[in-house]
């Protein structure tokens, strides 16, 4: 037994130094696979996001950009590029986009292009807010004096609004190291600057010539913000284009003020042909989906609804022309309305555009031709003597054949009317030969009434 135990510890202790002669093997084998691994970790691509806004900044924007910046954080992306060419928009749709870039965990960049791009009004706010910014030549930043679209404010409330914009300005640019001077004057006095000037006042960090060369620009950058900021690493990036989807770029074209506009008038004219033809379903379908899609587009319009109701009253106006006997001022006060409501409803100066004369102009016509010319003639038609069937028989003149007599309280017998026979009815007792004029038909028989010989 003493052998054996003896044996056993021998093993143990061949086994101890065994494990220990391979301790510098294993940190050997690990010193070769830790720079390795590190290697491949450093040459994995970085994933770069890149959004394109091309237009004013909306609520299908906003939205797009939320969802797109969202989608980026739980696919690790590295970076988000926001390639941005805007004359402006909303204040609320800004403030939204701005809110996700200061709480996303991903850093955006901004990237004003192509060439003859520009990043106007809430433009101004994305580039200040992001992380890091550049332009592309002949490009220009600037302009962000903040324009009320629902019509004029008085000189305190202005006063209100821009200090608001140039304190909320003000606090993007000091975040993010950028020049907080050139950030109230932008506001207050509507400055605007090329490329190689904001990049000399410190408003953006690169002037590059496309997306490539400004990825590799961010590349080791680092940047500022609340939480002490961070470093890009874009080198060797995997490059992921996500533009708008069909659905947003459908929705983009609906909110267009021509678009819009049209739309509104087409649901007028849909809704009218529904309710003076009952039951042809096909006008009221249209005019309700051309109504929806108009108010739709609305919500998302800085839209002056005094414009919206000129139009309503117009077409009112040329509707009630037709029946009342006005001698062309109800045609005229139509017209003015029109016009005065198309060119209020979108105030000019609006990034968003208004509806443009060669629009408007066309539109104001067709609609006074169609309410005083088509509607009018299909209104006398439905007044007009019918030429056929019984109700033509009404007012002519016929001959009585046979007086059968009294039924009740009425007289009848047989008369010849427009080349047939018919029954009558008639109030007084009539004579063989005598005249009389057809007032209705009552199923089979008619009921007339005895006129003149000289009447006929």
């Amino acid at each position: 037994m003493t052998r054996t135990g003896r044996r056993g510890i021998g093993g143990r202790r061949g086994s101890a130094r065994l494990a220990l002669g391979l301790v510098p093997l294993q940190l050997l084998l690990a010193g070769w696979c830790l720079p390795a691994a590190a290697g491949d970790a450093e040459s994995r691509p970085h994933l770069v996001r890149v959004l394109h806004i091309d237009g004013a900044i909306g609520p299908i924007v906003a939205n797009y950009f939320d969802d797109q910046l969202a989608a980026a954080v739980r696919d690790s992306a590295s970076l988000v590029v926001l390639e941005l060419d805007t004359p402006g928009g909303l204040d609320t749709s800004m403030r939204q986009m701005v809110q996700a870039i200061l709480s996303s965990p991903v850093p955006v960049g901004v990237y004003v292009s192509p060439s003859g791009a520009r990043a106007a009004s809430a433009g101004v706010f994305l580039v200040m807010a992001s992380q890091v910014a550049g332009m592309a030549p002949a490009t220009n930043i600037g302009a962000a004096h903040p324009v009320n679209m629902g019509g004029k404010l008085d000189e305190t409330m202005t006063e209100k609004v821009t200090n608001d914009a140039v304190a909320y300005l003000q606090s993007l640019a000091k975040q993010r190291g950028r020049n907080v001077e050139w950030a109230e004057k932008v506001v207050r006095e509507s400055v605007s600057v090329t490329a190689e000037e904001a990049r000399k006042l410190g408003i953006v960090e690169f002037l590059a010539p496309d997306l490539a060369a400004f990825l590799q620009d961010c590349n080791g950058y680092r940047y500022r913000d609340g939480a002490g900021g961070g470093i890009l690493h874009t080198s060797d990036p995997l490059i992921e284009q996500r533009p708008l989807s069909w659905r947003d770029r459908l929705l983009q074209r609906i909110t267009d003020p021509t678009v819009a506009y049209i739309f509104l008038l087409l649901g007028f004219y849909g809704l009218f042909f529904e309710l003076s033809n009952p039951g042809s379903l096909l006008p009221g379908i249209v005019g309700a989906i051309c109504l929806l899609l108009a108010f739709l587009a609305f919500q998302s319009l800085p839209v002056n609804y005094v414009g919206v109701l000129l139009i309503i009253v117009g077409l009112i106006m040329l509707l009630l022309e037709i029946k009342v006997t006005s001698y062309g001022a109800l045609t005229i006060g139509g017209v003015i309305a029109l016009v005065l409501g198309s060119l209020l409803m979108f105030e000019p100066g609006n990034p968003f555009g208004s509806v443009p004369f060669q629009v408007m102009v066309p539109a104001v016509v067709v609609t006074v031709f169609f309410f005083l010319a088509i509607v009018g003639l299909g209104l006398a038609a439905q007044r007009r003597r019918p030429y056929s069937g019984r109700g033509a028989l009404t007012g002519r003149v016929g001959e009585v054949i046979k007086d059968d007599g009294q039924f009740g309280d009425q007289f009848g017998g047989r008369l010849f009317v427009d080349g047939e026979y018919w029954e009558y009815r008639c109030a007084t007792r009539l004579k063989a030969g005598q005249a009389v004029r057809v007032v209705e038909s009552q199923g089979r028989c008619l009921v007339v009434e005895p006129v003149d010989t000289g009447d006929v």
